[in-house]
């Protein structure tokens, strides 16, 4: 069985949601556990920015685990993630998500693996979302079958040139696009939801 905790995003807001989070993706796992961390969705030029500040959170949100991380890499991702307990996928760039993810056959690779995902990785989770960056309805990889609308109600893009995003607008059009008996999760910042496949 897979474990996918899909997160909203924006943890680094929502500290007692972000150790919540952090918890619920090593629970029943035992005390040592291998992650995998992958930022494929953010610009290579900052991996080695983000990797330290991503481990050092999840460090000090699971206190008394013995954790080894590891920094995920395209050319090796297929045999780091069968060496890994969890994937834990950075938010970041929904067409970086769908470069990088394209080309892998994601349900399988996953398969009885725990995947932590964050904002653009859930929505590529996901039958189709509402992406803040381009503020549209899109089609994920539909490896859950849910409609998925990140960072609801926050702040997210008030300092963007196209104003304030418009969240009860966005939830309505995701509502209207695609297959409209889908569930559609509309989480705020910090918030996940766990589906076990």
């Amino acid at each position: 069985m897979t474990k996918y905790v899909l997160n909203s995003g924006g943890i680094r807001n929502q500290p007692k949601l972000k150790k919540d989070f952090h918890q619920e993706m090593v629970k029943d796992l035992g005390q040592d556990v291998k992650i995998l961390m992958v930022l494929f969705p953010v610009a290579r030029e900052y991996w080695e920015q983000k990797y330290p500040l991503s481990c050092a959170s999840i460090q000090s949100d699971l206190k008394g685990y013995n954790l080894k991380l590891e920094m995920a890499f395209p050319d090796r991702f297929e045999s780091q993630v069968k060496a890994a307990d969890v994937i834990y996928m950075a938010g970041g760039d929904d067409a970086l998500c769908r470069y990088w993810f394209s080309s892998y056959d994601l349900p399988d690779l996953f398969k009885n693996k725990v995947v932590a995902t964050n904002s653009a990785t859930s929505e590529m989770l996901a039958v189709n979302y509402w992406t803040c960056d381009w503020r549209k309805c899109d089609d994920g990889f539909g490896i859950l079958p849910i409609k998925f609308l990140p960072h609801y109600k926050s702040e997210f893009g008030t300092d963007d040139p196209r104003g304030p995003i418009n969240w009860e607008q966005a939830k309505r059009e995701l509502e209207e696009y695609g297959d409209k008996r889908l569930p559609l999760y509309a989480l705020k910042e910090g918030e996940y939801e766990v589906f076990e496949v």
